[in-house]
């Protein structure tokens, strides 16, 4: 289902009706638009960056941040990675994501995966404030390290994918201790280049993926008490409107107990 969302948004989640298309749609646009079982009656705008999403996906609400920071209106496609035993295992988002993951985003022509190429792109392509990548080599080293280290030595380890093959009754305690040990790093870290934020005053693309990988953290019960940089940081940026608004509750597939 493609669901046109516009930057900033409104309180709380807001779906807007997109306009009949004219001239009549090519047949790359109807396959993108009937190409998900249960979300054929909403049109995506030709043009318009289609990103292909998952409300609870930290990675996906990486690149919501991103995007509602640049300002970028695009159209969404939820993309249900349990419904169905995973709408990313589908032949044909296959075609469009070779790994069957999320997020996706196409955008100026071309369909970009994985999370932090995506924000680099967008960062690089549209240099507006704010500089999710630093212009200081030195800092734009440590934005990449830190972003690094949960968007690979983090978060793949608590993945759906990986909980799964853990088993029901220790995916808990699994999640728990890898999230543990990768903040008591990242702790250690930020200590040593955080000010307001990840690295001084500035949001860049590391606090794209603190702010989810805490919400994770919460959702598996982890004690942050040992973490109090990491906590002060993630309160501080959900005061943002852009972190607010990607916020899982507030996304057109957040299930209706689940929207703020």
């Amino acid at each position: 289902m493609s669901q046109s969302r516009r930057i900033p948004a409104p309180p709380h989640w807001l779906l807007c009706s997109t306009p009949l298309l004219t001239p009549p749609p090519t047949k790359q646009v109807l396959m993108e638009i009937f190409l998900f079982k249960g979300h054929k009656n909403n049109m995506a705008v030709p043009g318009k960056p289609i990103l292909y999403s998952y409300f609870r996906s930290s990675c996906s609400w990486r690149v919501r941040i991103a995007l509602a920071l640049k300002g970028i209106d695009y159209d969404i496609v939820p993309i249900n990675l349990v419904k169905d035993g995973g709408q990313q295992y589908s032949k044909e988002f296959e075609t469009l994501n070779p790994m069957k993951q999320v997020p996706t985003l196409k955008i100026d022509g071309i369909t970009i995966t994985q999370s932090l190429a995506i924000i680099e792109y967008l960062e690089e392509t549209r240099p507006t404030a704010p500089r999710l990548l630093p212009l200081d080599p030195k800092e734009r080293a440590s934005v990449r390290m830190i972003s690094d280290l949960i968007a690979s030595g983090i978060q793949p380890l608590q993945n759906l994918s990986i909980l799964k093959k853990v088993g029901q009754e220790t995916q808990l305690a699994w999640a728990q201790a890898v999230i543990s040990s990768g903040f008591k790093a990242l702790e250690s870290v930020l200590q040593s280049t955080a000010g307001k934020y990840c690295l001084g005053n500035e949001i860049s693309m590391a606090d794209l993926c603190l702010v989810p990988q805490v919400a994770n953290a919460e959702r598996y019960k982890v004690d942050l008490s040992p973490y109090p940089t990491i906590t002060r940081i993630y309160k501080t940026l959900l005061t943002v409107e852009a972190f607010q608004v990607s916020h899982p509750s507030r996304q057109p597939d957040t299930p209706p107990e689940l929207r703020a």
